[in-house]
């Protein structure tokens, strides 16, 4: 059954039905000041989503309007983002492609005596801006003729001025109820290099003004964005009205905030320059990188955004959901393994050689085959698989107990070899010959079955088992310092884990089910010498998607 519309796509439908427009055209307008998290993700498939499913295409546009936080390494990382997600754009642009046109927008401002030249200073603009129940002051500087106005700007562009010295302002009404409208700032002076027209420039477009004229130079047909940019709406129309240029029009969604997390992007340059995690891929962190490098898969993330869908009011998502998408997806493409975190030798008595086992790839996807696994008289069990006084219905390994390993044999545990202090060190078992799975004739059932490796041939490698980064629902509650709720044991190493040596031949783009473990990818970190897998998500958890309603 085909789900139902939101309501933008209702808008768009209407406006096709209608003849308004042939096809459309959206943009992702990311500013290249860090990397992209989870939150763009949604607009990222909202923006390109609407394009694959109507006529029409997607820009993907920079907007690189403040030249002091920018960097190209953000804008290469955004754009690996995007692709990696799934989605092409027809056009890369940037909002200093249109730097000239600006200007001359402005300029046009100024020659119908709407905008001025101001020399207050930010914190005087502030004072002068009234409140919403009181109206604001009109500036000294209002007054300026068109031509000294034009002079001033002109001189401003030339480096005349110092940072702060003077700024451009909308002149529109002090007394409006939209504080936005009160004569907002169009320029600012900031003597920086840009990451792309260097030092040309020295005066750069606020927001507000290169947003909108960016849209309707791409002629842009629904520009969306989320609801904080509602109050900016009335300026984006009154300047696109003003200029008399293509009319785009904004069109506001529903920000998806997910508990434990933060996606400020202030907040994550903090946690990556305090050195809280590893850079802005750490698998910890809610960016697009560190989801990629922590095994999440494209199609994950699209079907997680198709869920929280598009609405016109704001809510917290919960994170289960998004673990809930990858591990449905996982559980299809991952190759089974068999890995032991905590190893406790297990001596076969009256088993002699070695031989090769054979055991399914993945039982999701029989076409994936089997592979071979080395069996010998000495293997490695979990030390959390054997208990020397267990409880009643206790199905593992105990003195006197059955368990059948995995793809292999029953074994039985005859003796129990400990340490000086007591510390259990071994186990000593005896096999049934006939038991071996797939061709078992020896007549016994047995409850248990447990994973392992053969010792032999076991490879040891590194695992990192990560868990949320913040210990609370709202980390971003105002009563402390988001720092103050981060979870100190979101990230465990297990230095000397045993791996069935399949996974020397594991690479970056293979996806694993360890089994009875969880989740778990090949990170980057890895060598020959050394490799390194990090959990992506567990096996099971207690969200489900009736719970999620």
């Amino acid at each position: 059954m085909e789900r139902s519309l939101n309501f933008l796509e209702e808008i768009i439908e209407s406006d096709l039905k209608n003849g308004k427009y042939t096809s459309i055209v959206t943009r992702f307008p990311p500013e290249p000041n860090g990397y992209l998290h989870i939150g763009h993700a949604s607009s990222i498939c909202l923006n390109f989503g609407l394009t694959q499913r109507y006529p029409g295409y997607t820009n993907l546009r920079f907007d690189d309007t403040n030249p002091v936080t920018e960097d190209t390494e953000y804008v290469e990382s955004i754009k690996e983002d995007v692709r990696w997600l799934g989605f092409e754009w027809k056009h890369e642009r940037y909002a200093s492609d249109y730097f000239d046109q600006l200007y001359d927008y402005a300029h046009a401002l100024i020659d119908k005596d709407l905008a001025y030249v101001d020399d207050l200073t930010a914190d005087e603009i502030a004072a002068q801006k009234g409140t919403p129940t009181e109206p604001g002051v009109n500036s000294p500087y209002r007054s300026r003729s068109i031509a000294e106005n034009k002079d001033l700007f002109v001189r401003m562009k030339n480096g005349e001025f110092p940072d702060g010295a003077k700024t451009l302002r909308a002149k529109i009404d002090m007394s409006h109820s939209n504080m936005l409208m009160r004569d907002p700032i169009l320029y600012r002076i900031k003597h920086a290099a840009h990451h792309r027209t260097g030092s040309r420039w020295c005066i750069y477009p606020m927001y507000d003004f290169a947003h909108g004229q960016s849209d309707s130079i791409e002629q842009i047909t629904h520009s969306i964005c989320t609801l904080e940019f509602v109050p900016h709406r009335e300026l984006y129309d009154w300047l696109i009205q003003q200029l008399a240029i293509y009319p785009s029009h904004q069109y506001e969604f529903a920000r998806r905030n997910i508990n434990y997390t933060v996606t400020s992007k202030r907040k994550l340059l903090q946690l990556v320059t305090e050195k809280k995690v590893s850079g802005w891929d750490d698998p910890r962190m809610p960016t697009i990188s560190g989801l990629r490098r922590r095994g999440y898969t494209p199609e994950s993330i699209r079907e997680f955004c198709e869920r929280i869908g598009v609405a016109k009011r704001e809510n917290m998502v919960d994170v289960g959901l998004l673990e809930f998408c990858v591990r449905e997806h996982l559980n299809k493409i991952s190759l089974r393994r068999m890995v032991v975190f905590d190893p406790l030798k297990v001596v076969i008595t009256n088993y002699e050689g070695e031989e090769f086992l054979s055991s399914e790839n993945n039982p999701e996807d029989p076409t994936t085959g089997t592979r071979p696994i080395p069996f010998s008289k000495e293997i490695y069990i979990e030390r959390d698989d054997f208990m020397e006084n267990p409880p009643k219905k206790y199905f593992r390994l105990a003195p006197g107990q059955l368990v059948r390993l995995k793809s292999a044999y029953i074994i039985k545990c005859d003796e129990v070899i400990k340490d000086p202090d007591g510390n259990v060190t071994e186990l000593h078992c005896t096999y049934i010959p006939n038991s071996k799975s797939g061709s078992d004739t020896s007549g016994i059932n047995v409850k248990g079955t447990l994973h392992w490796v053969s010792a032999a041939q076991a490879v040891q490698v590194e695992v990192r088992l990560y868990d949320r980064l913040f210990s609370v629902e709202d980390p971003t509650d105002e009563s402390q310092d988001f720092m103050h709720y981060l979870n100190p044991s979101s990230l465990t190493v297990l230095p000397t884990v045993m791996a069935e040596p399949s996974l020397l031949e594991a690479s970056p783009a293979e996806r694993f089910q360890f089994i009875r473990k969880g989740y778990f990818v090949l990170d980057k970190e890895s060598t020959a010498q050394r490799l390194v897998f990090n959990k992506t998500v567990g096996l099971k958890d207690g969200w489900t998607p009736e719970k999620g309603k």
